[in-house]
């Protein structure tokens, strides 16, 4: 009986172990740099598989262990893994972690809260996806209070420069008369850039804080800004379930 073997890209292979990232993979299969077997491989839609022997630049590649974390983002830190202004990155905040952890999606430089992070290419890809709506949920302190007509129409969706939002729900959590300030809780599906804040300053209500307070099933609970932990195996197995389904 013949052992079968799922195939896969071979710049997807090595972006996987860690080795680099796939623009970074192509590269070196293109300069030669990379063997399969003994042999060098110059053809970017190559296909390997896990009986196969990849080397990259003379070091035989190792699988890395797929890691899955919960990141409490403080405000004033990137969503990146480096940054040319040498500003603090969320990956600052995981030095003992020896797998290459990049941040699934992003939230802005000054937003804090829920960000996973993971080397899991596919699994990122998964929920970052725009057809599966997952459902991510903001705190935010805006200016002024919002009036019913200006909730229904989040909820409908506004007209950005880059289109029409999907529907959002909100929620008044509180109302300041006096400051002219009120607290609102928005459920969103989509990642546009700086969408929330868009969002609210598109039906004239600016927002001083932002904070995303839930993603999926999962909250901050336990967390203080700047901690993180790892995700249980079945929170892992729930997040791909949500994505694979398309409902929240």
């Amino acid at each position: 009986m013949e052992v079968e073997f799922e195939m896969e890209r071979l710049q997807k292979v090595i972006a996987h172990a860690g080795a680099a990232s796939r623009r970074k993979a192509e590269e070196l299969i293109i300069e030669g740099k990379v063997k399969v077997n003994g042999k060098v491989v110059k053809e970017l839609g190559t296909k390997v598989s896990s009986s196969d022997r990849v080397e990259v630049n003379g070091i035989p590649l190792e699988s890395e262990e797929k890691v899955y974390f919960l990141f409490y983002k403080p405000r004033g830190v990137i969503s990146a893994v480096s940054d040319d202004k040498d500003r603090k990155v969320v990956t600052d905040y995981f030095p003992l972690i020896k797998q290459r952890i990049y941040p699934i999606g992003r939230l802005d430089y000054d937003t804090s809260g829920i960000l996973l992070l993971t080397n899991d290419g596919d699994f990122a890809n998964l929920l970052m996806h725009p057809r599966y709506e997952i459902d991510k949920t903001y705190v935010a302190r805006l200016q002024g209070i919002p009036t019913k007509q200006s909730l229904r129409q989040l909820e409908k969706g506004v007209k950005l420069e880059d289109g029409v939002t999907a529907p959002a729900k909100t929620k008044v959590l509180s109302a300041e008369k006096q400051k002219q300030r009120s607290i609102v809780e928005i459920t969103i599906h989509e990642g546009k850039n700086r969408q929330v804040r868009r969002m609210f300053e598109a039906v004239g209500h600016p927002v001083q804080k932002l904070k995303r307070e839930r993603f999926a099933f999962l909250t901050l609970n336990g967390l203080n800004a700047g901690e993180s932990r790892e995700l249980t195996p079945h929170e892992v197995k729930q997040l791909r379930a949500l994505a694979e389904t398309g409902s929240h």
